[in-house]
């Protein structure tokens, strides 16, 4: 049974008359809390993924009127306004376009009517993508943290013409052709009548600038190609999976837009005598059955070196012995977890002489202890 979703107003905190003013900034204050790189609970990805859903319906002003309308059912394959659903869905075609032409273009060309589409000016700065960049350490480095050095290979922002691609700031001027917009409309007859279409200005190529005198350092790219080393820390108690943020060293932006960002994906090599669940520590302890029932001081060792222990006597098999404190400390709080020690009782062979009289009068003493306890041998109900 598919899990039922909130309603987006509720997701976001605000009514169902918020302005787009008002549901942004409930989006940016939400998705600054549910950051997966800024909150490491649990449950942060997905109130993330949520609250981003949430956001891309409610700041589209189609989108939201289909689910004022409608529901999720807007959003659902086959939904419609009069359920029988988009009759080119199923054929590759989206509820917009039918292959290269806007559906309400036609409509509104045949009709005289109905809603021009819009198309978003391209030729404005926009952010580069994000990159992802994985690396390996081992299981000590994400406990005590390091530095590390990553060869990167990216393209950095022209610090002369600071990414305009122009010698110098007069050297830009307004595509005359395209008057700005980055893209120019075409006209063309059709049964349904005068048609049009949106192509990218082949002056500008989409930037709505011209540029008369290109940059010297960069020939009019607005970036050079750089090769770096960067130096990364890896904060302590960081965990398998978490990432670290490096601001403006992803992919390049687009017509002066800056760089995306660099995410540094932590992998950790297992390690051979301890095992980490959250910020707590495990490790098995193998004690011979004589210091189980004696009690015994052993050394044990930690992440942060060798403690000594005191096994108190008695100790069963299976037994779980803490030691507070011991374990990986907090990213944000600093408090560290515990380490937990996991007894396995070892039973010896290859008996001495003397060990086996040893065990064989033990034995018998406790058979005699059995016996006059009326032990069965097996255990009773309490």
């Amino acid at each position: 049974m598919a899990e039922s979703k909130r309603d987006y107003y509720e997701v976001l905190g605000v009514s169902k008359n918020a302005t787009k003013d008002e549901i942004r900034s409930a989006y940016r204050k939400l998705a600054k809390q549910y950051h997966p790189d800024l909150n490491h609970s649990p449950d942060a990805p997905k109130k993330f993924e949520e609250v981003q859903e949430a956001y891309d319906v409610l700041s589209d002003d189609e989108k939201r009127q289909r689910y004022d309308q409608f529901g999720f059912a807007a959003f659902e394959q086959g939904a419609g306004t009069g359920g029988a659903g988009n009759p080119f869905q199923n054929e590759g075609y989206t509820s917009q376009g039918f292959g290269d032409v806007d559906l309400n273009d036609i409509f509104s060309a045949f009709f005289g009517g109905g809603r021009r589409s819009t198309r978003q000016n391209a030729s404005g700065p926009q952010k580069g993508n994000d990159t992802l960049y994985r690396v390996k350490i081992s299981f000590m480095d994400a406990i005590n943290g390091r530095h590390i050095t990553i060869p990167l290979t990216y393209d950095e922002p022209c610090e002369h013409c600071h990414g305009t691609g122009a010698e110098n700031p007069d050297d830009i001027t307004t595509c005359p052709y395209c008057g700005g917009s980055g893209y120019t409309t075409q006209r063309q007859q059709t049964i349904f009548g005068v048609m049009e279409s949106q192509t990218t200005c082949s002056h500008c190529h989409g930037t709505g600038k011209i540029v008369k005198n290109r940059c010297s350092v960069c020939g009019g790219s607005g970036y050079n190609r750089v090769h770096k080393d960067l130096d990364v820390t890896i904060p302590a108690g960081i965990n398998e999976g978490q990432q670290i943020r490096v601001k403006g060293k992803g992919e390049r932006g687009v017509n002066g837009g800056e760089n995306g960002d660099l995410y540094v994906e932590i992998k950790i090599d297992p390690d051979k005598t301890f095992r980490r669940d959250g910020n707590d520590i495990h490790i098995d302890l193998a004690l011979g059955f004589a210091d189980a029932a004696l009690g015994t001081k052993i050394d044990v060792p930690t992440v942060y070196g060798t403690v000594t222990v005191d096994v108190p006597a008695g100790t069963q098999p299976d037994a779980i012995l803490k030691l507070k404190g011991k374990g990986v400390k907090d990213l944000r709080s600093g408090r560290p977890g515990d380490q937990y020690l996991h007894v396995k009782i070892q039973t010896p062979t290859n008996l001495s002489r003397t060990q086996k009289d040893l065990l064989t009068q033990f034995k018998k003493e406790e058979d005699e202890k059995k016996k006059s306890s009326g032990w069965k041998g097996f255990f009773r109900k309490s």
